[in-house]
Protein backbone atom coordinates (compact mmCIF):
# COMPACT_ATOMS: atom_id res chain seq x y z
CA UNK A 1 0.00 0.00 0.00
CA UNK A 2 1.25 3.46 -0.90
CA UNK A 3 0.50 6.38 1.40
CA UNK A 4 0.91 9.95 0.22
CA UNK A 5 0.89 12.90 2.59
CA UNK A 6 0.59 16.44 1.36
CA UNK A 7 1.15 19.67 3.23
CA UNK A 8 -2.12 21.47 2.58
CA UNK A 9 -0.58 24.92 3.08
CA UNK A 10 2.13 24.14 0.53
CA UNK A 11 -0.44 22.86 -1.98
CA UNK A 12 -2.48 26.07 -1.56
CA UNK A 13 0.66 28.17 -1.95
CA UNK A 14 1.65 26.35 -5.14
CA UNK A 15 -1.91 26.65 -6.47
CA UNK A 16 -1.96 30.40 -5.78
CA UNK A 17 1.42 30.84 -7.49
CA UNK A 18 0.27 28.88 -10.51
CA UNK A 19 -2.99 30.83 -10.62
CA UNK A 20 -1.10 34.12 -10.52
CA UNK A 21 1.27 32.94 -13.24
CA UNK A 22 -1.68 31.84 -15.36
CA UNK A 23 -3.40 35.22 -14.89
CA UNK A 24 -0.25 37.06 -15.85
CA UNK A 25 0.07 35.07 -19.07
CA UNK A 26 -3.54 35.65 -20.09
CA UNK A 27 -4.86 38.89 -21.48
CA UNK A 28 -3.10 41.46 -19.40
CA UNK A 29 -4.59 44.05 -21.73
CA UNK A 30 -8.19 43.17 -20.82
CA UNK A 31 -9.59 45.89 -18.54
CA UNK A 32 -12.89 44.22 -17.54
CA UNK A 33 -14.13 40.66 -17.40
CA UNK A 34 -17.71 39.61 -17.89
CA UNK A 35 -19.23 36.65 -16.03
CA UNK A 36 -18.28 34.19 -18.77
CA UNK A 37 -14.65 35.33 -18.61
CA UNK A 38 -14.70 35.12 -14.81
CA UNK A 39 -15.87 31.51 -15.07
CA UNK A 40 -13.16 30.72 -17.62
CA UNK A 41 -10.37 32.41 -15.64
CA UNK A 42 -11.27 30.69 -12.37
CA UNK A 43 -12.42 27.39 -13.86
CA UNK A 44 -15.47 27.66 -11.60
CA UNK A 45 -19.14 27.71 -12.58
CA UNK A 46 -21.24 30.74 -11.66
CA UNK A 47 -23.10 28.79 -8.97
CA UNK A 48 -19.80 28.02 -7.21
CA UNK A 49 -18.58 31.59 -7.67
CA UNK A 50 -21.79 32.90 -6.07
CA UNK A 51 -21.54 30.39 -3.24
CA UNK A 52 -17.86 31.05 -2.50
CA UNK A 53 -17.17 34.77 -2.99
CA UNK A 54 -19.57 36.69 -5.26
CA UNK A 55 -21.44 38.23 -2.33
CA UNK A 56 -18.26 39.11 -0.42
CA UNK A 57 -18.40 42.92 0.01
CA UNK A 58 -14.74 43.13 -1.05
CA UNK A 59 -15.32 41.32 -4.35
CA UNK A 60 -15.04 43.98 -7.11
CA UNK A 61 -18.09 43.94 -9.37
CA UNK A 62 -20.29 46.42 -11.21
CA UNK A 63 -23.67 45.82 -12.81
CA UNK A 64 -24.28 47.69 -16.03
CA UNK A 65 -27.75 47.04 -17.37
CA UNK A 66 -28.35 43.33 -16.89
CA UNK A 67 -24.69 42.33 -17.08
CA UNK A 68 -22.01 42.08 -14.40
CA UNK A 69 -18.49 43.37 -15.06
CA UNK A 70 -15.38 42.78 -12.98
CA UNK A 71 -12.28 45.02 -13.11
CA UNK A 72 -9.61 42.55 -14.26
CA UNK A 73 -6.67 43.68 -12.10
CA UNK A 74 -8.71 44.10 -8.89
CA UNK A 75 -10.52 40.81 -9.48
CA UNK A 76 -7.24 38.95 -10.01
CA UNK A 77 -5.87 40.33 -6.75
CA UNK A 78 -9.08 39.51 -4.89
CA UNK A 79 -9.00 35.92 -6.17
CA UNK A 80 -5.36 35.44 -5.19
CA UNK A 81 -6.09 36.77 -1.69
CA UNK A 82 -9.26 34.68 -1.45
CA UNK A 83 -7.55 31.41 -2.36
CA UNK A 84 -4.82 32.08 0.19
CA UNK A 85 -7.45 32.42 2.93
CA UNK A 86 -9.16 29.15 1.97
Amino acid sequence: MIEIKLDEREVKKIYAEQLEEHFNKLDNEMLFWDSKTLEEKTNLCMNTIKKEFFYDPNFPKHKIGNKWYYPAAKTKQFLLDWIEKK
